[in-house]
């Protein structure tokens, strides 16, 4: 029985990377037959209907600390059911766009302040209409 050969864990580090792969022609940056466009969603326009969700949901996901919705893969779902999705939002902040302007989309929604929904702004103008009876015509 041969004895084993010692092997060295570094060189597992030093070992050729994996071919590169050669486009097909089929990826949406060259033109080929799959989706053109991505899909976004506006996040600060957003009111967290969780529409999107329910009719895409391999598309869409509710991002639990925000409330907001969020395109969580491009292939989820198909163009039509995705087309569904972006019909019924109530706000429209749901958008087709290039593959090429998601990153540019990204640092900006990065750089959007964003309150969880539900929660009052701490900018809010304070209350200005008195309450009580006098308000409403009422005599005090």
């Amino acid at each position: 029985m041969p004895r084993p050969v010692p092997v060295d864990p570094s060189l597992a580090f030093a070992a050729a990377a994996a071919p590169a792969v050669e486009p097909s022609g089929r990826e949406p940056l060259l033109g080929g037959g799959l989706r053109q466009k991505a899909v976004w969603v506006d996040e600060a326009v957003c009111i967290g209907c969780r529409y999107c969700a329910h009719v895409a949901g391999n598309t869409f996901v509710v991002e639990p600390d925000w409330g907001r919705s969020r395109a969580l893969r491009q292939d989820g779902d198909s163009t039509e059911t995705i087309q569904e999705a972006i019909d019924t939002c109530p706000v429209d902040c749901i958008h087709w766009v290039a593959y090429e302007d998601l990153p540019g989309l990204e640092q900006q929604a990065r750089s959007q302040e964003l309150l969880p929904l539900g929660l009052p702004s701490a900018a809010r103008p304070k209350r200005l209409i008195p309450r009580g009876g006098s308000a409403l015509g009422e005599s005090p």
